[in-house]
C-alpha cells in the first residue's frame, strides 16, 4: 500500500507540473489542429500549376532532349524531364538525380541563367498593379523542397483574393502560391500545429529535435493524467460525497472528459509524435534515384520530329518518360487532360518492374480501380486506375504504378504501412469507415478535437489557480483533499 501511494503522489505530482507545462499546448494544438483539417499549408497543386502555363509553341523549337541533357552535363536520363514555356521560349526543364534542377533553352540549347527580378513580372503575364519583392526564404518557403529554388521573386497580382506568385529564380518557374485568405488562416492553423515558425524551421535538425521534444513531454503529461484518471474513478466503491470522483467544479469536468477525451489527446499527440519519424523507423514513399533508373531504363529520348508528333493545339507540357527502355510521351493541357504516345501496356510495366528491386521477385500485381486503405485521396489527388507491385523481399515492398502512364507514384513498404496507420489511422483519423464519407469524418474530428479542447482548457484553469495559490495557502477551490 505504502508503495502504491508514492507511485500515485509520483503520478499526481507528475501530471500536474507536466500539464500546468503543456496544457496551452494541447489547446493551441487541437485548436489549430481543427483549422488545418480545411486550410491547409499553402501550395501549388499540380492542376493550378498547368492552368498557368502557356500552350507549347513547338515551332520554335531548335533542340533535341540529348542536346539539352548534354548541355546540361548529363550523360544519363535525370529524374524528370519536361518541355515547357518560360515566357514566349520553351525550355526543357530538368531535374537531376540529386534533385537539382535546371533550365535548357529548346531553341538555343544553353543552360539558362538566373531570371531577373524585373523578368519574373513578364513571365507571370502581370498587370500595372502588380508589385514585386524577391527573397529568400519566408514562413510560406520554409520547408526543405525549396532549397534549390531559392531564393524567389514574390509577384503581389493586386488581385481581390491577395495572390502572390513565388517564381524561382533557378527556373523561372512559379513553384508557389498564396492567397490572403490562406495566408491568414494558417498563421491560426499549420504555424502554431507545426511548431513552424521561420528562424525554427530553417533550422531542419533543430527543429525537428524541438517538436520531438514537446510533443515526447506532451505524451508524459497525458499520458500521466489518463492513467491517474482511470485509477481514480470509482463508478461502484463510490467516494463519500456519492459521486464517482473525488473533485468537484472544474477538477470534476477535467476528471470525466479526461477519461474518454484523454485517451483522444493521447492518440493526437503519440502520432503527432511519430510523423516525425522518432529514431528513423519508417521508411519515406519516395523511391530512390537507383530504383527510378532502373525501372525507367536505357530508354532513348525521342528527337525533334517525334516530339512535334505529340504536338496539339492546347498542350502546356510535355513530359518525357521512361518506362523498362521504352520512351513514351506524356502530354498535358491547361485543364489536367493527358496523351501518352504511344500508349502504354500493362506488360511493358509488368516487364519494367523487376528492376525495383534488386535482389527480390515481383510476387504479383494488383490492379486498382477503386481507392482502398493504403491508395485513396481523402486529403489531395490521387490517379485511378493504378497497378500495385508487390515484391517478396524482406520488407515486403510495393510500389504504386498510373497504369496510364506508367509513372511511379510512391513505395510503401512494411514499416510505411505501419506508419499509415499509426499516423493517418490515429492522428487524421483516416479508417475505411471515414474516408470519403463526409460529414461522418468531420464529425468524428469535431467530437475527439471538441473532447480534448474541455480537458485542454480545464487543466490550464485549473494549472492558473495552482501557480496563483499562494505558499501555504488553501487548496483552490472546486477541488476537495482527494484532489491533485
Amino acid at each position: 500500500m505504502r508503495g502504491l501511494k508514492r507511485v500515485k503522489r509520483w503520478l499526481v505530482l507528475g501530471h500536474r507540473w507536466l500539464g500546468i507545462g503543456t496544457g496551452l499546448f494541447f489547446a493551441v494544438w487541437l485548436l489549430s489542429g481543427l483549422v488545418l483539417l480545411y486550410v491547409p499549408f499553402p501550395s501549388l497543386t499540380e492542376a493550378e500549376r498547368l492552368a498557368g502555363l502557356r500552350p507549347l509553341a513547338l515551332d520554335r523549337l531548335g533542340v533535341e532532349p540529348a542536346r539539352a541533357l548534354a548541355a546540361a552535363g548529363l550523360s544519363a536520363r535525370p529524374r524528370s524531364l519536361d518541355l515547357e514555356m518560360r515566357g514566349d521560349e520553351p525550355v526543357y526543364r530538368i531535374v537531376t538525380a540529386e534533385g537539382r534542377p535546371l533550365a535548357v533553352s529548346a531553341v538555343s540549347g544553353e543552360v539558362l541563367p538566373p531570371v531577373a527580378a524585373g523578368a519574373a513580372l513578364a513571365l507571370v503575364r502581370a498587370g500595372p498593379e502588380a508589385r514585386l519583392r524577391s527573397l529568400a526564404r519566408d514562413q510560406w518557403t520554409v520547408a526543405g523542397r525549396y532549397d534549390a529554388l531559392r531564393p524567389f521573386h514574390v509577384v503581389e497580382l493586386g488581385d481581390a483574393a491577395g495572390t502572390e506568385l513565388y517564381v524561382s529564380s533557378v527556373t523561372g518557374a512559379v513553384v508557389l502560391d498564396t492567397r490572403a485568405r490562406e495566408r491568414f488562416w494558417n498563421w491560426l492553423g499549420a504555424v502554431p500545429h507545426w511548431l513552424y515558425p521561420t528562424p525554427l524551421r530553417a533550422r531542419p535538425d533543430l527543429w525537428r529535435d524541438v517538436v520531438l521534444w514537446v510533443s515526447g513531454i506532451g505524451i508524459a503529461g497525458a499520458a500521466s493524467g489518463l492513467v491517474l484518471g482511470i485509477w481514480r474513478l470509482r463508478p461502484r466503491r463510490r467516494y463519500p460525497s456519492g459521486a464517482a470522483t473525488p473533485y468537484q467544479g472544474i477538477g470534476r469536468l477535467h476528471h470525466l472528459f479526461g477519461i474518454v477525451g484523454g485517451l483522444g489527446i493521447l492518440t493526437f499527440v503519440v502520432s503527432g509524435w511519430l510523423s516525425m519519424n522518432p529514431n528513423r523507423w519508417f521508411s519515406g514513399p519516395a523511391p530512390d534515384p537507383q530504383m527510378r533508373a532502373a525501372y525507367a531504363g536505357a530508354a532513348p529520348l525521342p528527337g525533334l520530329a517525334g516530339i512535334r508528333e505529340a504536338d496539339r493545339p492546347d498542350t502546356v507540357a510535355l513530359r518525357f518518360l521512361g518506362l523498362g527502355g521504352g520512351s513514351h510521351l506524356l502530354a498535358l493541357d491547361a485543364s489536367g487532360g493527358s496523351r501518352v504516345s504511344p500508349p502504354v501496356e500493362e506488360a511493358a510495366i509488368r516487364a519494367a518492374a523487376p528492376g525495383l528491386m534488386q535482389g527480390a521477385s515481383l510476387a504479383r500485381v494488383e490492379r486498382l480501380a477503386a481507392y482502398d486503405a493504403y491508395w485513396y485521396a481523402h486529403h489531395d489527388t490521387k490517379p485511378l486506375p493504378v497497378l500495385r507491385l508487390v515484391f517478396d523481399d524482406a520488407a515486403a515492398t510495393w510500389f504504386h504504378v498510373d497504369a496510364g502512364t506508367g509513372e511511379l507514384l510512391d513505395r510503401l513498404d512494411r514499416s510505411g504501412r505501419v506508419h499509415r496507420w499509426l499516423f493517418a489511422g490515429l492522428h487524421r483519423l483516416d479508417f475505411p469507415l471515414l474516408i470519403g464519407h463526409r460529414p461522418a469524418w468531420d464529425l468524428a474530428q469535431g467530437l475527439l478535437n471538441g473532447l480534448g479542447l474541455v480537458v485542454a482548457l480545464t487543466g490550464v484553469v485549473l494549472g492558473w489557480r495552482r501557480l496563483r495559490r499562494p505558499r501555504g495557502g488553501s487548496r483552490p477551490s472546486g477541488v476537495r483533499s482527494q484532489a491533485a
